[in-house]
């Protein structure tokens, strides 16, 4: 458990943060300047706040009210840049073992090998960070840091200096290594696609406030979080199983609490459990069950909330079983079909509107990556 309670001022910017957190990977998730990076650097030790308790797995790493501030170094949490900061001068093993220097006992032959299988970078042993990728090196970063033996991992936007191809590259790894290291992660990020494939709570923060903390089901489909998430980005995210492989068509069936819906095949096994993320520009609504249409998914719901937006639009807020959706369309097509809390819509989604970067696994027994075709359509 990890809790956090932070009051600082920066010049005119005041952070104002209060969030608890639990296993698995927590994203702070806002647009740039939102403070992410301040939390995360209070966290570590690397500020000090004017008033704050941080508290992980019951130890105190500050209290100001009691005087309490462990030093950086002393606090046992592992931190992940931006940029990897790897000796230039040393080889990747010599990088990875620095980490024993800071861990609280000698690090064993089979702490560096499990490290090493869990990030896939038995084969850079022996090379110097100059001849690797940057996600080759993001993941030795990575390495490095759970050497060092943290109680939390912290991890500061590692995806926003690598292009799209090496995001894709190390993605699989941050999701193996929240299933499976057995470490709680701070992840810092303003990239949606990046928050809702990787984490399991998500903390929403603006102008150095947390505006919403939760499952990240449960966050990313409230329409009121428009503003927040951004015009383009905003989409609510459905658990679902894979069911069936259509061969002759090349499609793949996923089923959920709110019904099923067909996807482009997937090198999934039957079962799989994923994740979805549907953008809300990605949804058209109807009033009656279509017919006569290309689109291969219909799911039926009931309205939930309306928000006005910008643009003469509406964010739609639907109720699908357990799960939500969300649809932006305009007030016109709104008023047009009636909508309003209560009422029920069917919900039409283009197979080809979701696409490799709306899928992410629910554990890491699955690699989506590299087999699917993208369509940014």
């Amino acid at each position: 458990m990890l809790e956090v309670d932070i009051e600082h001022r920066f010049g005119s910017f005041e952070l104002d943060i209060h969030f608890r957190s639990g296993r698995g990977l927590t994203a702070l998730f806002g647009r740039s300047g939102a403070g992410k990076t301040s939390v995360v650097n209070v966290i570590a030790g690397l500020v000090r706040p004017e008033r704050g308790r941080v508290v992980v797995e019951g130890s105190v790493l500050i209290d100001t009210e009691r005087r309490i501030s462990a030093p950086a170094h002393r606090r046992r949490v592992g931190y992940v840049f931006q940029e990897d900061r790897l000796f230039p001068h040393l080889t990747v093993r010599q990088n990875l073992l620095f980490g024993r220097w800071f861990a609280l006992g000698p690090a064993l032959a089979s702490r560096l090998d499990d490290v090493v299988d869990l990030l896939g970078i038995g084969a850079l042993l022996d090379r110097r960070p100059g001849r690797l990728s940057g996600g080759e090196r993001q993941r030795v970063a990575i390495g490095r840091a759970l050497l060092a033996s943290p109680r939390l991992l912290l991890m500061d936007e590692p995806l926003a200096s690598l292009d799209a191809r090496r995001k894709d590259e190390i993605l699989p790894y941050i999701e193996r290594l929240r299933d499976q290291a057995g470490v709680p992660i701070i992840y810092v990020s303003h990239a949606v696609a990046e928050v809702t494939r990787l984490a399991n709570t998500i903390v929403l923060i603006s102008d150095g406030r947390v505006r919403a903390v939760g499952p990240l089901q449960e966050v990313m489909g409230r329409a009121e979080l428009y503003p927040i998430v951004g015009r383009f980005e905003a989409g609510a995210v459905l658990a679902v199983r894979v069911v069936a492989h259509d061969a002759r068509w090349g499609l793949t069936e996923l089923a959920g609490a709110f019904g099923t819906l067909t996807v482009r095949r997937l090198p999934a096994p039957v079962g799989a459990a994923l994740r979805v993320r549907i953008r809300a520009r990605d949804v058209i609504l109807a009033a009656s069950p279509p017919t006569g249409i290309s689109a291969l998914n219909v799911l039926r719901g009931r309205v939930e909330t309306l928000v006005p937006i910008e643009d003469a639009a509406l964010e739609v807020q639907l109720r699908l079983g357990n799960e939500r959706l969300l649809a932006r369309v305009t007030r016109r097509s709104g008023s047009t079909l009636g909508l309003a809390p209560g009422c029920e819509v069917f919900a039409v989604i283009k197979t080809v509107a979701i696409d490799r970067r709306s899928l992410g696994h629910q554990d890491a027994a699955v690699d989506l990556d590299d087999q699917i075709e993208v369509f940014d359509g």
